[in-house]
């Protein structure tokens, strides 16, 4: 089984369960094969965190909803210092030789989920478990880049939701789905079927 650890900014800490964060990054790893046994953190954070490392990593001056950070690719960097983009390409994770497979780091702004959540019309919790299936298949070297990987990587996501929805972890509603799943027949039957 897939070890996640997660921490939780102070003042979150009664908005969000860690638990319940754990859970579900282990059900969205669950359906991508060979990662059962992986180690994942995930860090509830503030805006002002998620814009500096956006910043530093990216070369965006903005925040985000979701940074993932992975211990076997980089991603790009938008920013225009050239030397800064050359240490980002070179960033990489030291891990002892006998250390489990540890797929990365996911790290969202909760404040912004929560803008994203109630523009969208969804629960906090939905939007909170999107953002970390959309963080782990990032994680996996899924990407958004082009229409072929966008379909793959939404394809990832509703099944991950799927699997978070089946386990219990969020409500059996279409209607507090988010876009990820609105073409997904699968999605319906399940939710239909609890």
């Amino acid at each position: 089984m897939s070890e996640v650890t997660v921490q939780i900014f102070e003042e979150f800490a009664d908005a969000v369960s860690a638990d319940w964060v754990s859970a579900v990054g282990v059900a969205a790893l669950s359906v991508e094969h060979g990662y059962s046994d992986s180690k994942l953190g995930i860090v509830i954070a503030d805006d002002e965190s998620v814009a500096d490392l956006n910043e530093s990593y990216r070369g965006l001056h903005s925040t985000t909803d979701v940074l993932s950070f992975s211990s076997t690719h980089s991603g790009q960097y938008y920013g225009e210092d050239e030397d800064r983009a050359a240490d980002v390409d070179d960033f990489s994770f030291i891990l002892p030789p006998d250390y489990d497979h540890d797929i990365g780091e996911i790290i969202i702004s909760y404040p912004q989920a929560v803008r994203q959540a109630r523009e969208a019309g969804l629960s906090n919790e939905m939007e909170v478990a999107s953002l970390l299936a959309h963080g782990i298949f990032h994680l996996l070297g899924y990407d958004h880049e082009s229409e072929r990987q966008t379909t793959a990587m939404r394809e990832r996501e509703r099944a991950a939701v799927h699997e978070i929805v089946l386990r219990g972890l969020l409500p059996s509603t279409l209607a507090d789905c988010p876009r990820i799943l609105s073409d997904s027949d699968a999605i319906r039957d399940a939710v239909d079927s609890r």
